[in-house]
């Protein structure tokens, strides 16, 4: 019964895999949309096997390291081939190492996350997690990528600095938190987060996919505002004290 209940999350992780092998197949026929869909689609499996994971009890190690394996080829390789087959192909050398951004920088982002996990159940991401990242990808090609005309020349370096950037994210420290667990112990933990998650959904949903990627770059930027704001005031908190300390003691004597 163990074994049959480990195999349910692993079948989603299967199908993270083969969503993206097929978004590597339609970018290279040329089909960029359907290619960014089918990571979409990754996405999805990727988030449905933590959740099954937790419904029947059987995280472990093996699927931690699968679920890696799977985020590599999915968010990793497709994105970045996605890039190249986009647009970037044509800034030859450069564009072949922008491109390559998305795999290598998110390979160096799951080894660290595999290395400094501690149990399976995790309140916050330390750095843009991979699978966000690669969607973000898909949701800029599917708001400005046509098939006929490709990008415009704004959207095409838009797109270029955007992936970097994205890169330089998912190897930083910036803390951007887990998804929301809709339990009541979960939401009773955490309801800003339920709250913030359940209205973008309804965002996106209203607006038929066209506020898709404002509202993850208002996530991102969101976790770089919010880790930006904690880093200034670890600076200030100890010359508080400092000063505190100070005058304290001048007062003494």
């Amino acid at each position: 019964m163990k074994i049959t209940r480990a195999v349910v999350p692993s079948l989603f992780t299967v199908l993270n895999i083969v969503s993206g092998f097929l978004a590597i197949l339609h970018a290279s026929a040329g089909r960029i949309e359907l290619g960014a869909w089918f990571i979409v689609l990754a996405a999805v499996f990727d988030s449905m096997d933590g959740i099954m994971a937790r419904i029947t009890r059987s995280s472990s190690q093996f699927g931690v390291e699968l679920d890696s394996l799977a985020d590599v080829v999915s968010f990793g390789a497709a994105p970045s081939f996605l890039a190249y087959k986009a647009c970037l192909s044509s800034l030859g050398t450069a564009g072949l190492i922008i491109s390559a951004v998305p795999l290598v920088f998110g390979a160096i982002r799951l080894a660290r996350f595999n290395v400094q996990l501690i149990g399976f159940e995790k309140d916050y991401f330390k750095g843009l997690p991979i699978p966000f990242a690669a969607i973000t990808i898909c949701a800029f090609v599917l708001q400005f990528y046509t098939q006929e005309y490709g990008f415009s020349d704004w959207t095409g370096a838009g797109f270029a600095a955007m992936i970097v950037f994205l890169g330089l994210l998912m190897v930083s420290r910036v803390r951007y938190d887990t998804l929301p667990k809709f339990t009541s112990r979960g939401v009773k933990a955490h309801p800003w987060r339920a709250i913030a998650f359940s209205v973008a959904v309804v965002i996106v949903i209203s607006s038929a996919g066209r506020l898709f990627f404002a509202v993850l770059l208002t996530f991102i930027l969101f976790g770089v505002i919010r880790s930006t704001a904690d880093w200034i005031r670890r600076m200030i908190t100890p010359r508080r004290e400092q000063d505190e300390d100070a005058e304290l003691t001048s007062i003494d004597i």
